[in-house]
């Protein structure tokens, strides 16, 4: 090449341009599509692969994150109606975001399976079979542990309880509810949200603590405004969350509380894994999948 060579101006600008770009890759932002370019492909908010145009979101501060190092899923926020329906309530959640249900389809659905006042997580796991959602339970016990009948937070019904569920879970295969004993890792509840997918988790509410919320809640005390708060020093509260993604640069995971209706909840990996492995959970975990 001749030395003397000098290319024109825009030439030079842009072999400038594309040398930054390469050494400062552009930052992108996990937040929904802009509400038009939904509209432009023909979707609602909340069609089941309105969560595949998400971007992946980063921090405005600090280094580029590698993808899959900060995810938040845009699952809606629904309040639960009383102390008693966290599990509907995140059921809720999940079927909108897969755009699955409207309220008069969500509430035939539960008189159908007969869901009253005790909600387990297999009855979760059921209602996402009859909507035709793809789903994976895992527990570590494949029916009721009989050493739950100590715990004041069973006891109640748990002589009602426990037949009813035990045949939830011996016709579980035959109705195509897909339960496994197995125990999932944090590794592996990051890898299905950073594919969108979201996930309801049982926790002991009275370990959970939120790092964002001003005024933490203690225990159960996750009744709406009006209604009466259980509160005490219990030995296990059973609560459900919406799992709806992670930062591994601060080590924390988010969540929606159905206790709340205006927030998404963090809390730190070590919370978390406290609270969900708690006595009283079973570790139970319902993945369920965006392509269903």
């Amino acid at each position: 090449m001749n030395a003397g060579f000098s290319p024109p101006r825009w030439r030079r600008r842009l072999w400038l341009w594309l040398w930054r770009r390469r050494r400062n890759p552009p930052r992108t932002s996990l937040a929904p599509a802009p509400p038009g370019a939904a509209a432009a492909a023909g979707r609602g908010p909340w069609a089941p692969h309105a969560a595949r145009g998400l971007r992946t979101e980063v921090e405005a501060a600090g280094p580029p994150l590698e993808p899959g190092d900060f995810v938040r899923l845009p699952v809606p926020i629904i309040q639960q109606l009383s102390h008693w329906d966290c599990g509907l309530a995140c059921s809720k959640m999940v079927l909108r975001y897969l755009g699955q249900v409207d309220d008069n389809e969500f509430e035939s659905a539960l008189r159908e399976l007969g869901l009253t006042r005790n909600i387990w997580t297999i009855d979760l796991a059921y209602l996402m079979r009859h909507f035709g959602v793809r789903h994976r339970f895992c527990t570590q016990t494949l029916g009721v542990d009989k050493g739950y009948k100590n715990q004041s937070f069973y006891r109640k019904h748990f002589d009602t309880e426990e037949t009813r569920v035990n045949q939830l879970f011996a016709q579980a295969k035959a109705c195509k509810v897909l339960v496994e004993k197995c125990t999932v890792s944090v590794q592996d509840i990051q890898e299905h949200l950073a594919q969108g997918h979201v996930a309801i988790v049982l926790v002991n509410s009275g370990v959970l603590h939120c790092d964002l919320c001003s005024s933490p809640v203690k225990y159960s005390c996750f009744a709406p405004s009006g209604h009466r708060c259980f509160c005490g020093t219990p030995d296990y509260q059973g609560h459900f969350i919406v799992l709806c993604g992670y930062s591994r640069a601060t080590g924390c995971i988010f969540y929606n509380n159905p206790a709340y209706a205006d927030r998404t909840c963090s809390t730190s990996i070590s919370n978390f894994e406290g609270a969900r492995t708690s006595y009283g959970t079973d570790e139970d975990i319902l993945l369920v999948y965006l392509d269903s």
